[in-house]
């Protein structure tokens, strides 16, 4: 199953806000616009837990956790 195909039921684990898929081609992370947040896809599986969230700017300039 594709991230795209789930999108749809997923959510911000604190704003329960709606997430957009970054990088459509190679899937990277999701982004809660809200929180400003960026949750990590690893092994093409979202990472949605608060302490794995990465800040938007951080995100931007390439600063990832591993």
């Amino acid at each position: 199953m594709q991230i795209q195909e789930i999108l749809h039921i997923l959510a911000c684990p604190i704003c329960h806000g709606d997430l957009t898929l970054l990088n459509q081609d190679l899937p990277e992370g999701l982004l809660c616009s809200k929180c400003k947040l960026v949750y990590p896809i690893r092994n093409k599986i979202p990472v949605l837990l608060k302490e794995e969230a990465i800040a938007q700017t951080d995100w931007d300039q390439g600063k990832r956790k591993v």
